[in-house]
């Protein structure tokens, strides 16, 4: 076995530990990677709150970049010392309809998630990220893209692709008018591919307040959703609306904004969706979209190298990892929090930097990455 440290939760409700964690023994198509940065998103946290005792210990983290340390004899495309990127799934059946399309993320037997699924091998329970190494089959590996940030790149590995599949699904390019619902982890990574794609992109909200940071993310309007005549006026004008908004809400209103023909994709996936069966009658399609599958991924990493488009990151040493829990929770990060697992990080000087909120930073900012709440 391979010996590593990992973050877990080893009790329900308690805090996080550093654990010594054993990876398995490289097997003939795998990678050894060294962590370097991996995101802390969502659905970390709703897994932390939700754990229950047979599913501990549980070391979170699904969206990490690195560096090979090891491979296994039938590695073919990378060699030691080569930047990675993994990202939510880890393996699938490889054989049926939907794998067989490259479209693992759909797999009838359901895919291994980085953390919290079941190898296929051994059956052992697999352990995610927030720790120093990880072990993964060559498939699910992707080359980091030369000339990007490797810590604002993590956060593509599960919000980018998630973002990027119903963009790339409905071919968004210029002249379609795309609305991007919410404007959080997931919403400004929509609002940059898709701008970046060339479409008019207007941002549905809330918030006011969220207006100046979506209009320099390259949106050209901010509708409040919950204005109702902000709202009318937005009829009947999108191509698609992709819906990035967690919480349990009525999709027809924004069914209403498409055009004829046009699509709104939920990308929060609760146990049901009830809509206005009048808001579809202009042909327009309701779908919902999670992560991709190894084609979108590689698509989704040339287009971002291509046109750098990365998350707005704020990175914090893995000392600090409670803090970045608890600011989560209360929606006080713009746009992802990344943890530095580099063994060069000093943590116990970073935790006794003063600890700066998103919300100091005022209005507009630019994109890219923060450390300790400083954009660089």
């Amino acid at each position: 076995m391979r010996t590593t440290t990992a973050h877990a939760l080893l009790a329900p409700g308690a805090p996080l530990r550093q654990i010594t964690l054993d990876r398995r023994d490289l097997r003939p198509d795998d990678l050894a990677v060294r962590i370097d940065f991996c995101g802390v998103c969502h659905s970390d946290l709703h897994a932390l709150e939700q754990a229950r005792t047979g599913q501990l210990p549980l070391v979170p983290g699904h969206e990490f970049v690195g560096e090979v340390v090891a491979v296994g004899p039938a590695v073919t495309g990378f060699s030691v010392g080569d930047p990675v990127a993994v990202g939510n799934i880890v393996d699938s059946c490889g054989t049926c309809e939907n794998c067989l399309a490259d479209e693992q993320s759909l797999c009838v037997e359901f895919p291994t998630l980085t953390y919290g699924g079941r190898d296929r091998h051994d059956g052992s329970r697999t352990q995610g990220a927030w720790s120093g190494e990880y072990v993964v089959r060559e498939s699910f590996a992707y080359h980091l893209p030369a000339g990007l940030d490797p810590a604002a790149v993590a956060p593509l590995m599960c919000a980018g692709v998630t973002t990027w599949a119903p963009l790339a699904r409905a071919g968004v390019g210029p002249g379609d008018r795309v609305g991007v619902v919410g404007l959080g982890g997931l919403g400004h990574l929509a609002v940059k591919f898709a701008v970046a794609r060339g479409a008019e992109v207007s941002v549905f909200t809330t918030s006011p307040r969220k207006r100046s940071d979506a209009l320099a993310l390259g949106a050209v309007e901010v509708v409040v959703s919950t204005d109702p005549e902000a709202m009318a006026a937005a009829a009947r004008r999108f191509d698609l609306v992709v819906d990035t908004a967690s919480g349990d809400h009525d999709p027809s209103p924004y069914l209403e904004t498409l055009r004829r023909g046009g699509t709104l994709c939920m990308l929060g996936i609760p146990p049901r969706y009830s809509v206005s069966a009048m808001s579809l009658l202009p042909h327009r399609s309701l779908t919902a979209s999670g992560s991709a599958g190894r084609a979108d991924t590689q698509a989704m990493l040339d287009f971002a190298a291509e046109h750098g488009v990365v998350a707005d990151v704020e990175v914090l040493p893995a000392a600090r990892l409670a803090e970045a829990l608890d600011r989560l929770a209360h929606n006080d990060v713009r746009y992802r929090f990344v943890l530095d697992l580099r063994p060069e990080a000093d943590p116990q000087a970073a935790a006794a930097a003063s600890p700066a909120s998103a919300a100091d930073a005022g209005g507009a900012r630019a994109s890219g990455r923060w450390e300790d709440g400083r954009t660089l």
